[in-house]
Parts: C-alpha cells; sequence; structure tokens
C-alpha cells in the first residue's frame, strides 16, 4: 500500500518472439519482496529489522482493480496488541480524464488480525490520485480511526512524489508526505524518501534514503522508528 528503496543492475537482452507465440498478459498478478525495513510513511512497522511481503492484483480491464497485500509487523504487539501481520485489501478506478492526466480513486482497508488494541487499528481509508506526466499527487483520507489512534477520524496524509527516468532502466522516485493526526498534532509529521529502482534478472532492485520529521514514534530499547535510514529491497512479480 504502502515503503520506498534503490538498487544497481543491467537490463538483460530479451529475445524476440514470434507473433503466433504472444498471449494477452494475465489480469492476474502476484508479487512478492523481502526489505531491510517496512517503513510506511517514513515510520518503521518493524521496529527497524527486515519484512516478508507479498500481494496479488486482478486488473479488470476496465479501469477497476482490486487487490490484496501483507506484510508482517512488529509495532502491533509492541504497542500492546497481539497482531504479526498487515493485510490491506483495496479497490478501486483508475481513468485518463484527459490527456496526459490520470485519476485514481478507490478505498484501502488495513486490517491487523486480533489486534486486541483499543482503539483497533484496522483502518479504513479513502484515497483519489491524479497523476500528469512523472508527477503525482495523492490524498488519502481516514473514514474510521488511524491505526489505533483515539478520536483520529478524519485524518489525512497527502503525497507527492515524481518517477523520473534516469536511462538505463533506473528510476528515480523523489516523495515528500505528510501526514496530519486528527486531535493528536504532537502525532503529525513530514516524512521523505528519495528512491532509485532498477530491474535486473527478472526482480526489480531497489533502495531508499527515508526519514520522517518526528520522534514521536518510539520502539523498544527507544529505537526512533523515523530515524533516517537506507532501505533496500527486492521484488518480484508474477
Amino acid at each position: 500500500m504502502k515503503s520506498l528503496f534503490a538498487l544497481l543492475a543491467l537490463s538483460l537482452t530479451a529475445t524476440a518472439m514470434p507473433a503466433w507465440a504472444d498471449e494477452p498478459a494475465s489480469p492476474l498478478s502476484f508479487n512478492a519482496s523481502l526489505t531491510t525495513d517496512y517503513r510506511y510513511r517514513g515510520i518503521s512497522q518493524t521496529r527497524l529489522k527486515p519484512a516478508l511481503q507479498g500481494g496479488a492484483d486482478y486488473d479488470f480491464g476496465n479501469g477497476f482493480y482490486l487487490g490484496t497485500w501483507a506484510s508482517t509487523i512488529k509495532w502491533v504487539k509492541d504497542g500492546g496488541g497481539d497482531a504479526s501481520v498487515e493485510i490491506d485489501v483495496y479497490g478501486g478506478y483508475k481513468t485518463e480524464i484527459s490527456k496526459g492526466l490520470t485519476l485514481d480513486v478507490g478505498l484501502l482497508q488495513y486490517v491487523y488480525p486480533s489486534n486486541k488494541l483499543n482503539p483497533s487499528a484496522n483502518t479504513l481509508e479513502v484515497y483519489g490520485a491524479l497523476t500528469y506526466g512523472v508527477f503525482t499527487a495523492k490524498y488519502s483520507h481516514s473514514t474510521s480511526n488511524l491505526f489505533g489512534f483515539a478520536d483520529s477520524k478524519g485524518s489525512g496524509y497527502l503525497d507527492l512524489s515524481a518517477a523520473l527516468d534516469l536511462g538505463e532502466g533506473f528510476t528515480l522516485t523523489p516523495h515528500v508526505g505528510h501526514q496530519r493526526v486528527k486531535n493528536l498534532g504532537s502525532a503529525s509529521y513530514t516524512d521523505y524518501a528519495l528512491t532509485l529502482t532498477k530491474d535486473y534478472a527478472g526482480f526489480t532492485w531497489s533502495g531508499a534514503l527515508v526519514r520522517a520529521s518526528t520522534d514521536a514514534y518510539m520502539g523498544p530499547g527507544d529505537k526512533n522508528l523515523a530515524k533516517s535510514a537506507l532501505v533496500l529491497a527486492v521484488k518480484k512479480v508474477f
């Protein structure tokens, strides 16, 4: 739903296939990844430790899509709850509303099974994004309490990013976002990331410099979960 990254590599030369052998791409795709730290909106969800992640997406071919994604986490248990995994379920509609301008709107449900937090960590957001050329602006609005914060319904996250083609298959993505936690200004913050990615040998390798402007999110041993870090990841789509 959800962390940013970077890598080094050389692209492989694809072997041309005869036209008669071409098959239409499947509307169903899967992905699996390993990351050195699951950073969500700049905050570590895994106590600055690695995470396993994976998901599935279905493209209906008419602009509508559905998907699910999951990751190992540690923050709920650190907060006194009892969930070791995050499961996201989302669906939406994406279309070009004018030449070069794409709109993407949808709903995203974050589920932390049996999290036992009060209020619950489970969160529902509605989102909308506009993409023009390499630039994307996205806003996510919570219609429930936000990740266990009491009286935080109506919180919002604004995300601005750009996907810059550097050539040779490298993409550089600068990002800045601001999380506003309603009725709790001390938990609100701005996060930044600079991510470099490249496909190599059938995988997407990535690495990102990530930080967030807050010290309100602390883990066991007074670990600052928003500290500046280099996050590395590898992902496979199939």
